[in-house]
């Protein structure tokens, strides 16, 4: 039977890999934010954790098979070393789930092999079939890799491949682990398989690649040429070391160039038939979502998503856009859910206009979130004259992706000038309910506030980042700012948007010290369980 999917599966591994990236840690409330979304995007298959890493992995993976992995919602996937614990873990996280898969993998390099499993290629043979006809024992869809394929023998790797389809591994995915081939040899190697695995018409060839060397996403579209059929990929393209092959740019580069792409899926050339299940109206909110949830910023010149996307400074380009956008312009802005409109709403709206709003931009909130983002909106409004549709994502981001409210800012206040030493005086609310105020100097107002805050949280922390960016242009516009705290080997992100600067880097900063203190207290209550 040759599978031969239609469309090119995406597999996301944002709330995996992704969340591996140092700084990206999410708690199980995030992660289910960002699945929703993900489900929203149109990815076919969320890979949405390792169940057998923690109880908070296990947790999540199982949360969100329960909450997005619906009848007609995406496959919930885990991953799994090729171990007995791990792939029972992992097929009893995505059990709630109505399409589920296990993910197990074994490394086949020589390298790997030599110093990290110290095995022989005879035994990771016989533990790929033992594990993947285990995996296979609890679910039918079961995907094997063969990690650091790109630098494993190929006469091996095919054997290997061999086994795990007989094993009954439906997909195969081919990872460039350290982001170490160019796209020529990453083609070549997906045309090696498909030459030499005799079983390969089994099973749906999928390729997971890092950027090490800048090269992951033109790698996988040259493995789409040569027959691979879902790629592995995460938002913003975030992940170990230099990250993921990103998203947004496989699907962006595959719909824009789709009459080249076509005949390598059996289309005519002139076909218009998307190539993806992906809804490309919600990339930028989900690029959004995940570098506010993240803290990981996105880069103005980043492609697609970029805040420069799809900006012209050059009086040439800017000229040629004004006369016909396609002259320097290869996909429209609104394609990827970037619109320039102003909305109608002001300090007078009710409720519902707010609601209705929300909606058209595909916010779904409860009673209790809604209430929350209106009355941050009422305040905005107050002081902006427009408020922009980036205005709404901002306020809603902020307002119902928050840290545990542990500390809260009730006060800040800042005195600084060109002639004076920049002093502030901040007033916390302890998650005891006591109202704490502490004042101190600093070497700007920034550094003051988080002296201050310092002095009356007490607890120990290490900033590490600090950035700002507008929402929008205008000297009335929204500031966000994010924010990263380092304690002992872990790192905690803030982030807050406001008119008011100072206030967004308050509030930013007390939100990563509540991600830090939630931590500090889970960590304590774990080792007074031991203790008793």
């Amino acid at each position: 039977m040759k599978n031969k999917p239609e469309r090119i599966i995406i597999f996301d591994t944002t709330l995996r890999d992704g969340e591996q990236c140092p700084g990206a840690t999410l708690n199980i409330d995030e992660k289910l934010a960002i699945a929703k979304q993900l489900a929203r995007l149109g990815v076919d298959i969320i890979e949405a954790g390792f169940a057998f890493a923690s109880p908070g992995d296990f947790e999540a993976v199982s949360k969100i098979a329960q909450t997005v992995g619906t009848e007609d919602g995406p496959v919930i996937c885990s991953l799994a070393r090729a171990r007995h614990d791990d792939i029972k873990a992992a097929a009893k996280a995505i059990e709630p789930a109505v399409k589920g898969r296990i993910h197990t993998f074994i490394a086949t390099s020589d390298i790997h092999l030599k110093y990290k499993l110290k095995k022989t290629k005879a035994e990771v043979l016989a533990i790929t079939e033992e594990m993947v006809a285990y995996a296979k024992s609890f679910i039918d869809n079961v995907e094997f890799s063969p990690e650091d394929a790109g630098r494993s023998e190929p006469e091996f790797l095919y054997e290997v491949l061999e086994r795990a389809i007989a094993a009954g591994a439906t997909t195969v995915n081919i990872p460039d682990t350290v982001g170490y081939t160019t796209p020529s040899e990453f083609g070549a190697l997906i045309k090696g398989i498909k030459d030499n695995v005799p079983n390969i018409d089994k099973a749906i060839i999928s390729v997971h690649g890092h950027n090490d060397l800048g090269l992951a996403v033109a790698n996988f579209l040259e493995a789409v040429k040569n027959g691979a059929r879902q790629l592995e990929c995460t938002i913003n393209g975030i992940g170990e070391r230099a990250g993921n092959a990103a998203l947004e740019e496989l699907v962006m580069a595959l719909h824009v160039r789709r009459q080249f792409f076509n005949p390598f899926l059996g289309r005519p050339v002139e076909s218009e038939e998307p190539l993806t299940n992906i809804d490309t109206r919600q990339i930028y909110k989900t690029s959004r979502l995940v570098s506010n949830l993240t803290g990981m910023l996105v880069q103005p010149n980043k492609a697609i998503v970029g805040a420069n996307a799809f900006a012209h400074e050059s009086g040439i380009h800017q000229d040629g856009v004004l006369k016909n956008k396609l002259t320097y312009e290869i996909m429209d802005a609104q394609l990827i859910g970037l619109t320039e409109n102003q909305i109608v709403l002001g300090k007078h709206s009710g409720r519902n206009a707010f609601r209705t709003r929300l909606r058209e931009l595909g916010y779904e909130l409860t009673e209790t979130e809604l209430n929350k983002a209106f009355v941050r909106f009422k305040e905005i409004a107050d002081k902006k004259k427009e408020i922009t549709d980036w205005d709404l994502e901002a306020i809603v981001n902020d307002e119902i992706q928050q840290a545990p409210d542990l500390f809260r800012l009730e006060l800040v206040q800042v005195s600084c000038g060109s002639n004076a030493r920049p002093t502030a005086t901040v007033t916390i609310r302890t998650p005891e309910g006591a109202e704490l105020m502490d004042a101190a100097i600093g070497t700007g107002p920034v550094d003051a506030v988080y002296k201050a805050i310092n002095r009356v949280v007490n607890v120990p922390n290490q900033l590490i980042e600090f950035s700002v960016q507008s929402v929008t242009a205008g000297i009335d516009a929204l500031g966000e700012v994010t924010i990263r705290l380092k304690y002992e080997d872990r790192v905690f992100s803030g982030h807050a948007a406001n008119t008011d600067i100072i206030v967004a880097s308050a509030q930013a900063y007390v939100n990563a010290l509540n991600r830090l203190f939630a931590a500090l207290q889970i960590k304590q209550q774990k080792q007074e369980a031991v203790k008793n």
